[in-house]
């Protein structure tokens, strides 16, 4: 296990890639420094960590090199700490099927929430709500073959399709919220349903995921730094 001081994350609290990497540190019990970033004057360690993208998080472990990008981290924390809460399914073939669906949330599914926050008009929010639930009904299905009807996509435990998802359940209420809609229902993706409840509740998870405020103060960010597209 990593000793005190060891392991550092470099982030900001509403970021949900900083958020999954958050939950698998947390999955796996590592003890960590978070040293919070502002990335309206990113500090020079950041910028040194992560010089071609300049963004978070970086996970720096002791003398070895900075890591960047969320889900390279989560491997490689659960590479060098197997021995508590594997999070990487054990068959090369399920590990491939789950990297190809960690790969459509983050390339196909949460863009379309910025598809949503930058339409011109209520049309355009209409379609981008649409598509939002065309592609959680197809992740309804991809949890009914991963979980084999268990609690998980990773079954009895968190896996990683679990934290590939989950950290965005924050993002994905507030933009419920913001837009009166639901991504997950009844209706389309019951199953789902209760998988977030379930993850919210997990005490790995919801000490990971941002507040309403923090949220809140991003997204004004954002708003003010690449506003909606004009009609």
């Amino acid at each position: 296990m990593a000793k005190k001081g060891e392991i550092k994350l470099l982030g900001t609290p509403a970021s949900h890639f900083v958020n999954r990497v958050q939950i698998g540190l947390n999955l796996k019990c590592i003890d960590y420094e978070f040293i919070s970033e502002n990335l309206g004057c990113k500090s020079d360690l950041l910028l040194k960590s992560n010089p071609v993208h300049q963004r978070v998080p970086v996970l720096l472990h002791a003398n070895e090199p900075p890591l960047i990008e969320s889900l390279l981290i989560i491997e490689y924390i659960d590479e060098i700490f197997p021995d508590v809460h594997p999070i990487l399914p054990r068959a090369p073939s399920v590990r491939a099927h789950n990297r190809t669906w960690a790969y459509f949330i983050d390339t196909q599914f949460f863009p379309l929430f910025e598809d949503l926050r930058q339409s011109p008009d209520k049309k355009g929010e209409e379609e981008a709500k649409i598509q939002i639930r065309e592609a959680a009904k197809l992740l309804e299905r991809v949890f009914v073959e991963c979980s084999d009807g268990k609690a998980y996509f990773g079954g009895d435990n968190i896996g990683y399709l679990d934290i590939a998802l989950g950290c965005f359940l924050g993002w994905i209420t507030f933009s419920e919220t913001l837009n009166n809609y639901k991504v997950f229902d009844e209706t389309i993706s019951p199953r789902l349903v209760e998988w977030a409840k379930k993850m919210r509740s997990h005490e790995a998870v919801k000490n990971a995921l941002p507040s309403h405020d923090a949220l809140l103060k991003h997204y004004s960010m954002i708003q003010y730094i690449k506003p909606p597209r004009t009609a």
